[in-house]
């Protein structure tokens, strides 16, 4: 997330960050900073797989309070990354942090944060029902952010310091600054705003004395995802190897900062060149080859230099990125993939397997004595990868073994019914067999099934098979539970506002404050559900939809972006801690029934997804198939 310290050090100096009332304005979004920040804001549980529910509910507010201050936003989500990997080994770093976030979180510990599974997926669904514009990029989402800012003059809203070094006209909002939730709001009002600050690279320069050409090179030497002259053997020596402040031009600043030294030395230069000229100075003492250092230098400058981004006819015309334009590493996607990847109804990480590049899996809290929940989704995994690449190619997958990250060869599944085919040409009956195949179900489970259900069901009779330590049937049946009161009479709209149905509101009247620390058991198995729901909804995608995507919004949740509606949203695929305790109180002996309040359509439904033919599991206390 770029360069160490940059983001205190502006926020500690008032006269770098200018007050300002933000209205009446597009605003380009990063995507992925913004739901990752409102995820970790809401104070939600992360503990027991994700509460979508409350995530739901601050991405409408956050929404909300934009266009109530006449504000237009346009979320860019990122697509695939660097195709060089030369950010690989940040990423591959993150990932072994978050095994041990996810390590601390199973034994309770506070202050760890993790985004659960399906937030992504939440995210994209809930921009949608709000009408929201969005684009997923077809490789990292920065540079098309800035690009499309630059274009159409209006500030980024992001909490990635790297904005502080791209040179962008109407400026940066630091989503830390952004105060949406005290927005000054008045009903009908054309004064409403937002209450932020406003970062310019002009501001920024006068204070440190460098000219803005320079920033880039600032922002490479200094480090950031791509370059680490330290880790490539090049770590920086001053002359004397003494710390010291920079005599910046408006007076000593007696805060402490990682890259002072730099900053002072990069004022000696006007150009980019005249810098680059002298690194060596800085670099030159090891034996390391020095133009290695130098090219990766000058390719990391680049990153920071706004090109021509592809998605402005998107967000205007509804079109796909011209494939006459694309860069060369991405000549691989399909000419039909592109209109879909940028709408973000297929899956990104297609793009890395395409690129025959490693995969790093996610990490969840789980029981780390145990394989991780990803190997139980695998075989779903296989068959994507084998649509894509054709049968008997591998795909490099990282994902945890106990506490550490490691790597491994999967090898790609064709099913028969797509051995002769295009993926392109399979028609929707194909597609639909595929998927079945897969998960190893009939079109006879979905009889009685709402069709939002059909997914979800499907992925679940999957997870029963293939689980391991294998569910016990309370698991199942809070699983189940969950589903069927998420579904319950489909939520009404009264006053303004989004109500619960009564079953769902019956269930959390049961819930009481969630343990410190998880049940490693139950966590462990909901995690694998969870793997096996996201790898279903990407071979769905990849399908092109043969099943209905599960809803994670309430179908009226359009309604709630009007100034006069408080908004509340529904998740309707997973509630971690409702099904947590859902499974105490089984195991404690209440009934499925009375959960459900003997309501007669939701017994009805929930003994449809229970059906002897489809989920079934063993009870230690006497074998019975079904729930």
């Amino acid at each position: 997330m770029g360069i160490k310290g940059l983001a205190k050090f502006v926020g500690d100096h008032g006269e770098i960050l200018t007050d300002y009332r933000f209205r009446n304005s597009k605003v380009v979004i990063d995507g992925c900073n913004i739901y990752h920040s409102l995820y970790l804001t809401s104070c939600v549980d992360q503990q027991h797989g994700g509460e979508y529910d409350a995530f739901q509910d601050q991405v409408c507010k956050f929404f909300k309070a934009l266009r109530d201050c006449s504000i237009e936003p346009y979320v860019i989500i990122d697509g695939g990354s660097d195709h060089t990997d030369k950010k690989f080994e940040t990423v591959r770093k993150r990932a072994e942090s978050k095994i041990d976030t996810a390590n601390k979180l199973s034994k309770g510990l506070r202050g760890a944060w993790l985004i659960p599974t399906l937030a992504r997926q939440v995210f994209k669904e809930v921009l949608s029902s709000l009408k929201v514009p969005f684009a997923q990029a077809l490789s990292e989402a920065d540079q098309e952010i800035a690009s499309l800012a630059q274009k159409w003059k209006c500030p980024v809203l992001s909490n990635d310091n790297d904005f502080y070094i791209f040179d962008i006209q109407a400026g940066f909002l630091p989503m830390s600054h952004f105060k949406w939730q005290n927005a000054s709001v008045q009903r009908w009002s054309p004064e409403n705003y937002i209450p932020c600050k406003l970062y310019t690279t002009t501001s920024f320069c006068r204070l440190v004395n460098i000219n803005r050409q320079l920033l880039p090179v600032f922002g490479v030497i200094a480090g950031n995802d791509y370059v680490n002259l330290d880790k490539m053997g090049f770590p920086i020596r001053w002359k004397d190897n003494s710390p010291m402040e920079p005599n910046w031009k408006r007076g000593e600043i007696p805060e402490r900062f990682p890259s002072s030294l730099l900053l002072k030395w990069l004022t000696s230069f006007q150009e980019k060149q005249e810098a680059l000229d002298n690194v060596h100075l800085l670099i030159g003492h090891g034996e390391n080859n020095m133009d290695a250092a130098l090219q990766a230098l000058s390719q990391g400058i680049e990153t920071y230099q706004i090109q021509p981004g592809c998605l402005e006819r998107f967000f205007n015309d509804g079109e796909a990125p011209d494939p006459g334009l694309l860069p060369d590493h991405l000549s691989v996607l399909p000419d039909w993939t592109l209109l879909p990847l940028t709408k973000g109804t297929l899956p990104p990480y297609m793009i890395y397997i395409l690129q025959l590049r490693p995969v790093i899996q996610g990490i969840q809290v789980e029981d780390h004595s145990l394989p991780s929940g990803n190997i139980t989704s695998r075989p779903i995994r296989q068959v994507f990868y084998g649509l894509l690449l054709g049968e008997g190619r591998e795909v490099e997958e990282y994902d945890r073994e106990g506490k550490n990250l490691t790597s491994s060869k999967v090898k790609a599944i064709l099913p028969s019914a797509a051995q002769l085919l295009q993926l392109d040409t399979l028609d929707q009956v194909l597609r639909l067999e595929v998927f079945l195949v897969t998960v190893g179900v009939s079109q006879s489970i979905f009889k009685g099934l709402p069709p939002q259900l059909g997914l979800p069901v499907a992925v679940t009779y999957y997870w029963l098979r293939h689980a391991h330590p294998r569910p016990d049937r309370p698991l199942l049946q809070a699983l189940l539970l969950g589903l069927v009161a998420a579904n319950d009479s489909s939520p009404s709209c009264v006053s303004g506002f989004i109500e619960e149905g009564l079953v769902l509101e019956r269930m959390r009247g049961l819930i009481q404050r969630p343990a410190m620390s998880p049940d490693l058991g139950v966590a462990h198995v909901f995690s694998q559900w969870n793997r096996c729901m996201r790898d279903g909804l990407y071979l769905n995608q990849l399908l092109c939809l043969p099943l209905p995507e599960p809803q994670c919004a309430c179908p009226a949740a359009t309604q709630l972006i009007q100034p006069s509606v408080v908004s509340l949203l529904e998740s309707r695929l997973y509630k971690g801690t409702l099904v947590h305790q859902l499974v105490d109180q089984l195991r404690g002996g209440v009934t499925p029934d009375s959960l459900l309040m003997e309501d007669p359509s939701s017994v009805q439904l929930y003994r449809t997804t229970g059906q002897p033919d489809g989920p079934s599991t063993d009870s230690g206390a006497g074998g019975r198939r079904g729930c």
